[in-house]
Formats: structure tokens, sequence, C-alpha cells
């Protein structure tokens, strides 16, 4: 299970704009700069959500914001708010600012939409994931919709062979990554391409021939896709996730660097043996040969999203892998980049982590960060678990901080209350999908899995919370 953020500003010159992570790139409104942080640990109480219960679970696959309306995607049938319930199929809309009312927009998507970004006056909406109508008109995969209306804008083309997991609209281009390998009849650019924002076709600025994945000893069948982009907040750098091998003609896995401001887009030099494998792959057998970049061979693609520091100097990675391959043969304590929250600096040439926090083998799917804080959400139980794999170590003892966590920017350290309990938790569910920073305060994407309803202790939030900024 994903889980994009990615920093979601669609205009290259919005730097003033809130870093959103996730799936894809969203238009937030002009804003002011956002607070430092952390967030208040007090969750909104008026925002809509899921019901607790539902027959089958409910997904929020990506939260995002243009002007002054918020925008939920995923897969679901229902939205409540207070005591009114909604029909909304896989994607809906409400105010950004309390009492969050949900808006009459149902443009009645068939199937799951993975995410979403927008026209830059924010009037019409491209989505992308796997589904063949929306309304009453027969798309692929991939369409443009009125934010008024619903309806299918028919001049952009609306078909990819297979499902879009992100988008991203820079300068009317519409970054478009996934599983396909046509889109709006053009085969030039598999699995990630960019599209005229008008037209829906390809417009080559990217122009990467993104090809390979994951092959070693055992490895689950694992194919090529681009799955989650995170924006940096200059506009001009896009962090891309997926299962690659080569990039632009560069050796590149799990995440590369996009440089936007060259046309077509370029691949830069920021890569890390700690996961692209060129200094080789340490094994319990041969610890010291290189980093353990691969993890569990059930788990090959394992970073999922990532997030930059509000200045752009840092960039926040969150991963599933459950534990390096061949683990648990090595021991303790653990290495290498399966389930952690890691910073890496951002320069332009192969880096090393500033740190790493362990979970102790449980998933990080989203992370997003202000000044204050690296926000990550998963399914985690621990935090700061270097020394246990699906049960608590003890050197050191780590935080019990299920479903979220709040990390130091500095040290990656758990953010802690007056206590010495963990600043913020959630019911874990399946995973956090999406993270988004406003101006406003922290947006957490999640899901309705075994009843999962509470933020910060707080019941009647199945599906989205919403963790606002002090008062200014």
């Amino acid at each position: 299970m994903l889980r994009l953020n990615s920093v979601r500003l669609a205009a290259a010159g919005s730097l003033a704009l809130a870093a959103v992570l996730g799936f894809a790139a969203a238009l937030p409104a002009a804003q002011a700069v956002t607070p430092a942080g952390p967030v208040l640990t007090a969750p909104a109480t008026s925002t809509p959500h899921f019901p607790a219960t539902t027959a089958t679970t409910e997904v929020m696959r990506q939260i995002a914001q243009c002007g002054s309306t918020m925008y939920g995607v995923g897969t679901f049938t229902t939205i409540k708010r207070g005591s009114t319930t909604y029909t909304r199929n896989n994607i809906f809309s409400f105010s950004a600012v309390s009492p969050y009312k949900v808006t009459s927009w149902d443009p009645n998507v068939n199937g799951t939409v993975n995410s979403i970004t927008f026209s830059a006056d924010c009037s019409d909406a491209y989505i992308g994931g796997k589904f063949t109508t929306v309304g009453a008109t027969t798309v692929k995969n991939i369409a443009e919709i009125d934010t008024t209306t619903g309806a299918v804008v028919s001049a952009f083309a609306h078909s990819a062979s297979a499902k879009v997991e992100t988008l991203l609209n820079y300068n009317g281009h519409i970054i478009t990554g996934g599983y396909f390998t046509g889109i709006n009849g053009s085969t030039a650019d598999p699995y990630l391409a960019s599209l005229n924002a008008t037209t829906g076709k390809d417009d080559h600025f990217i122009q990467l021939n993104v090809s390979g994945s994951y092959q070693y000893p055992g490895v689950t069948t694992n194919t090529t896709n681009i799955y989650n982009q995170a924006l940096s907040h200059s506009g001009t750098l896009d962090l891309v996730m997926g299962d690659f091998t080569l990039v632009g003609g560069q050796p590149r896995q799990q995440i590369f660097m996009l440089d936007l401001s060259t046309n077509p887009a370029t691949v830069t030099g920021w890569t890390s043996p700690q996961w692209d494998g060129s200094q080789g792959e340490a094994t319990p057998q041969n610890p010291n040969n290189g980093y353990p970049y691969q993890c569990a061979t059930v788990e090959p693609f394992y970073i999922q999203a990532a997030s930059w520091s509000p200045d752009d100097s840092t960039i926040y990675i969150a991963t599933t892998g459950y534990h390096p391959n061949g683990w648990p043969t090595g021991g303790y304590p653990r290495n290498g980049l399966c389930d952690v929250a890691a910073a890496f600096p951002s320069t332009q040439t192969s880096v090393l982590d500033d740190w790493i926090n362990y979970t102790g083998c449980d998933s990080l799917f989203a992370t997003a960060a202000d000044s204050g804080a690296a926000y990550f959400g998963g399914h985690e139980r621990w935090s700061q678990n270097p020394s246990g794999c699906d049960s608590p170590g003890s050197n050191p003892v780590p935080v019990t901080d299920p479903g979220m966590e709040g990390l130091d920017p500095a040290t990656g350290n758990d953010l802690l209350n007056s206590q010495g309990n963990a600043l913020y938790t959630r019911a874990r569910g399946l995973g956090a999908d999406d993270m988004l920073v406003t101006s406003a305060g922290l947006w957490i994407a999640s899901d309705n899995y075994q009843s999962s309803q509470t933020c910060n202790g707080v019941q009647g939030l199945a599906g989205l919370c919403f963790l606002p900024y002090p008062a200014q």
C-alpha cells in the first residue's frame, strides 16, 4: 500500500505556498508563509471523515488544497460531517476553513482516484487512478474535470493504458506517473510523461526513458512504475519515487531528483549508495561490502514518500521494506533504510543520511515537514526502535508511538510531551497514505480499517485528521 505525498505545489513561482507531501502535486491557495511549527496536538473535530465502520475499508489516498477548498480522493463511498452523511464516490471537496462544510461537488468516479492536481485558477482538476467513468462519461485512468460542475473536460485527452499514481501541475505541464506505457495516444514516455494541460497530449517536457525493476535472489515479482512525487518549495526540483533502475540514462533506484528548470527536465546528481547500490550490497556474511540497500524480498520498492524542509536543504523519506534482505542473521542494532524515517541533505551529489529513526519493522507511507517537526505517518507502533522487529527493543527503550510521529528535524528523535510520551499518535489502520502541510496546519489522510478512527486520542476522525497551528 502506498503512501505519495509528496510536496504538492503546482506553480513554480509559488514560493510561499505550503509544502505538501503524498501522491501528486496540488495547487494550494496563495497563503502566508507556513508557521514554524510544530502543530498543536488537539485535532479539529468538525472536519469531514469516514464512518468508523463500513462494509469495506474506506481509504483516503490524497488530501489537497486549491484556493479555499480542500479535496480528498481515494477509495470510498461515504463521507460524514457531524450528523450528516454524504454519498461520494472516490472524490469530494469541502471548505478549507472551519466548520469545514462539505460541498455539493460530486463528480462520481467509478474507481480508485490516487491523485489530484489543479489548473492555476483552480477551475479544473486533473485526476488519475484506476477508473473508467466520471459521471456518465467514459474515461480511462486519467481525466480533467470541472471543479464547479464535476463534468469531464472533453478537450483534455483521457486515456492511460494502466493506472496513474501521481500528478503534478508544473507551469502547464501535467507531470504524470504510474504503471502506464501509453497515455493519450503516445508511447514515447512510458511510466512518467508530461501532458499539455489543455490537450492532454504528451508535450515531451519529460523524456527520461524510465526502465528496469529490482532483481535479487528470492525477490517477489515487481515491475517498472512511478509511484509518487514531491515538489520543492522553490518549485523547480521534483523528487520522484518508484520502481526503476535507469532514468534519463543514469542509474537510479527508489528515488531521483528532477530539475524542472531545464527543458526538457533533467535528472540531477542527487542520490545515495544507501539506496542505489552504487557501492555494493552489505550482507550479514559481507558486512563491509557497501550498504544494505535491498530490503525484504516481499517489499523491494520501499521509499514511498518524501518531503522537503522549509528551506529545501533537507529531504525526509518515509519507507516500507520490513528489514534488510537476509536479516535477522545480521542481528541488532538495525541498519539500512527499511521501515524508517530518515533525513538526507539535498545537495545535488551522492549523499549520506543525516539521521535514521527505526520503527521496529513497521511501514511508513507519508511525510510532511515544517521547521519545527518532520512528520511521518504509517501503521507503526514504535519510534526510535533499532533493536526490535515486530516487538519493542530494549537498547535503547523505544518510544511507543502508533500511527504517526513528529520528529526533531535536527536529530530525528521523537517529539515528546512533558510526561515523556509521544506528542502525536493516531489509530494505525492500514496506515496514513498522505500528509499535507498548509499555512493552517497538518492534514493526515488515512482509512477506517478495523474501525480506526482516533487522532491524538480523539474519536470520530476516521480517514482524515487536521492538526492546526497555534493561533498567530
